[in-house]
């Protein structure tokens, strides 16, 4: 644990690291194409280990098929499968959303939940997914998304030491003052898309590397 003055000059580079992202991309949302909010639930659990580019290829012609909770309620099984089959864990994918159509109808009268209590009741959904319909869909600010990239960033940045994202998560939102979590995961994503992949480079040549850290 961070005594005191570690702990103040963390969210002094937090709050530092937070106002650059902001500079760089003013206007950041999530990267998933959607209409409604259980279009967003689905494109998100489709988005496990899938690009989003990819998601987006696919539920462009999901959604077209699939226009309201009855058309999922009364999908074949196989034939959804394959209609999510490019987004890779399709078996699973297709088991988690045929699950929780039926949930919804059931237990939510038919609409998305917008509560981070009853959305973790849904199949397929952490704290991530529903991070992102409540700030998406329903403009609710309860925690930040930590995906792959939120995760490496944070620690590289010195945000966090966990490995686990509701850890990560945890740090980061006693970090950062709350006024700051509506699209921060989003401009996360972004910078590292653009300016510090994955893949090895030079960190230091990297925008917040140079300016915020």
């Amino acid at each position: 644990m961070p005594n005191q003055a570690e702990e103040k000059n963390l969210k002094k580079r937090a709050l530092k690291i937070v106002t650059t992202l902001k500079k760089i991309y003013p206007r950041e949302r999530v990267f998933l194409n959607f209409k409604t909010p259980l279009e967003l639930l689905i494109a998100v659990i489709l988005s496990a280990q899938c690009t989003d580019k990819k998601v987006n290829e696919v539920t462009e012609k999901l959604f077209k098929k699939y226009k309201t909770l009855n058309a999922y309620l009364n999908a074949d099984k196989t034939e959804f499968e394959n209609d999510i089959r490019p987004t890779g864990f399709y078996k699973t994918k297709a088991k988690h959303i045929l699950a929780t159509v039926k949930l919804i109808k059931s237990q939510f009268r038919g609409c998305v939940p917008n509560t981070m209590e009853e959305l973790l009741t849904l199949k397929g959904v952490g704290r991530k997914t529903a991070n992102i319909v409540l700030e998406s869909a329903y403009g609710i600010i309860v925690g930040i998304p930590v995906d792959t990239h939120v995760r490496r960033l944070a620690r590289i940045w010195g945000l966090t030491k966990e490995s686990n994202p509701v850890k990560i998560e945890k740090d980061l939102m006693e970090l950062i003052p709350r006024k700051e979590w509506a699209g921060l995961s989003y401009r996360i994503i972004a910078y590292g898309r653009e300016h510090c992949p994955s893949k090895k480079h030079q960190h230091k040549e990297c925008p917040i590397s140079k300016i915020a850290v």
